[in-house]
């Protein structure tokens, strides 16, 4: 239609209607704004409760100390609050005379069950004798090695998870002739328990094993 002087007219303007209850559009952005806040709540929440502890950077064993190069931070939120009584915290001072009395993997939280000072440790220094094709020719200390003893038509390990102290090249060894001698790091019940299996078997044959 035209007005008076031939111009046309403009169209109605229409005005933008806002989205009613029933728009499935204002349930979706609902229901993702109600994630995020859910989401961000949790994170802050596990961020909140998480602690820095010591754990170890590689493998060791009884009777081997524990110094800082030994350990690397690490992150952890407990389920159960008590259960970070049984470790140390990083911002800890730890005593510089620690000596573990078990084995711990690399990777694993320190306990503090494991270490006692050097006055309280019972680590002792036990060498054995090995056959050389029963012992791997790289042992050197710090392996973290198994022992088994053969004895008749069965074998059995008699030690488990001990630390080589010293291995002696073959050719500077104490032991006789044929055999390679290596000193292990045990705790005094392990070397009871070593003196007792193989002095029940006639002409014991021990094997040694590196783990990992």
């Amino acid at each position: 239609m035209s007005n008076d002087l031939g111009a046309p007219e403009a169209p109605p303007a229409v005005r933008a209607a806002s989205p009613g209850w029933r728009d499935p559009r204002l349930w979706i952005g609902v229901a993702l704004v109600a994630v995020s806040v859910v989401a961000g709540a949790r994170l802050v929440g596990g961020a909140d409760d998480s602690v820095t502890v010591w754990a170890v950077a590689t493998d060791l064993g009884p009777g081997d100390t524990v110094s800082a190069d030994d350990l690397t931070a690490r992150q952890v939120r407990f389920v159960e609050p008590a259960s970070l009584d049984r470790y140390f915290l990083a911002e800890e001072q730890l005593p510089g005379d620690l000596r573990l009395e078990r084995a711990v993997g690399e990777g694993e939280l320190l306990p503090r069950s494991a270490v006692g000072t050097s006055g309280e440790s019972d680590a002792m220094e036990l060498p054995v004798a090995v056959e050389t094709t029963r012992v791997p020719p790289g042992v050197q200390s710090g392996w973290i090695v198994d022992v088994y003893v053969m004895g008749g038509a069965s074998g059995r390990s008699v030690l488990s998870g001990v630390t080589v102290l010293e291995a002696p090249p073959a050719a500077e060894s104490l032991a006789v002739s044929g055999q390679r001698q290596v000193v292990l790091g045990v705790t005094e019940g392990e070397a009871q328990q070593f003196f007792r299996v193989t002095g029940s078997i006639d002409a014991p044959v021990l094997t040694i094993v590196r783990r990992g």
